[in-house]
């Protein structure tokens, strides 16, 4: 008699689960069927999914107006760039914080984390004369510096809540295996930390 309850709530909780996706799938759905109809067409039956005469001309139309490609190709670049950079400073840093805590560890992480307060347009003034005087105004590699460092404080953050959840002793076995510092992040505790490290990677991605 459990086993039956328990096999009906798991069938009606599947439904309600998958119901409740597809209410909130149905927005996404619908715009991007219509931007396949032409305007007669999305004015007249807008909730019509299928029979309906299939067109590109709205995104010829948006492409001719300005190169969307581009901007597009623009913004996987610097996510990307600020994403991949930032990953290669915060996770040593993030690994010192986690598995070395000095007496001011705690210090560290706080006014780290402080820095999120300031308002951006504070620092404004001394990134553009800092940027000019190097030549990294209206540069791709200046955007993404500056996206990585924007993002740094709450990177360093969610990295070092993964690996403090990684027992150290792994680590101290590798290294009487003979693994030094590099190997130890590259091959034991990179991999352990996959999950939390794809997680921080989408987030940065998204803020960038």
């Amino acid at each position: 008699m459990a086993r039956a309850t328990s096999k009906r709530r798991k069938t009606v909780m599947t439904v309600l689960v998958w119901a409740i996706g597809l209410t909130i799938f149905f927005p996404i759905l619908w715009t991007v069927l219509t931007s396949f109809k032409t305007e007669a067409e999305a004015v007249a039956s807008p909730l019509s999914f299928i029979g309906f005469h299939w067109t590109l001309a709205n995104y010829a139309e948006v492409q001719s107006r300005s190169n969307y490609f581009r901007h597009f190709l623009n913004s996987v670049v610097i996510s990307l760039g600020s994403t991949v950079l930032g990953l290669a400073v915060t996770i040593p840093a993030a690994w010192s914080k986690a598995f070395v805590p000095a007496k001011r560890t705690k210090d560290i992480l706080m006014w780290m984390l402080s820095t999120k307060m300031l308002p951006p347009v504070g620092v404004l003034i001394p990134i553009y004369l800092i940027f000019r005087d190097m030549g990294l105004l209206d540069t791709f590699t200046g955007l993404v510096i500056v996206l990585m460092l924007i993002n740094l404080p709450i990177i360093i953050w969610m990295l070092f809540t993964y690996f403090r959840e990684i027992p150290g002793e792994i680590l101290e076995a590798s290294r009487m295996d003979g693994a030094g510092l590099k190997a130890e992040i590259l091959y034991v505790l990179t991999p352990m930390a996959v999950p939390g490290i794809a997680s921080t990677l989408l987030l940065n991605i998204i803020l960038a």
